[in-house]
């Protein structure tokens, strides 16, 4: 399957995600992102669910998260045991 990215803000978004060094390849950012959404457009969903969204939807709402996916480095606080 061949998979034709025309608008540019969706590749910005898919560079974005490359850039933080999460993804493998822009199919890997896809694939995590499809993974996000519901499995079927017309399921029933649940009423705790969120409304669905498109993948150009859910990449949009991310964009302006700056997520740090990072671990902290700090040791913690000692424990007197």
């Amino acid at each position: 399957m061949t998979i034709q990215i025309n608008r540019p803000e969706v590749e910005a978004l898919i560079n974005q995600r490359l850039q933080t060094g999460a993804f493998k390849d822009a199919e890997d950012v896809v694939l995590q992102a499809l993974q996000a959404l519901p499995a079927a457009k017309g399921a029933t969903p649940s009423h705790d669910a969120p409304p669905e969204k498109d993948i150009v939807e859910l990449f949009a709402a991310l964009r302006g998260l700056n997520l740090d996916f990072g671990r902290n480095s700090s040791p913690g606080r000692p424990v007197d045991l």
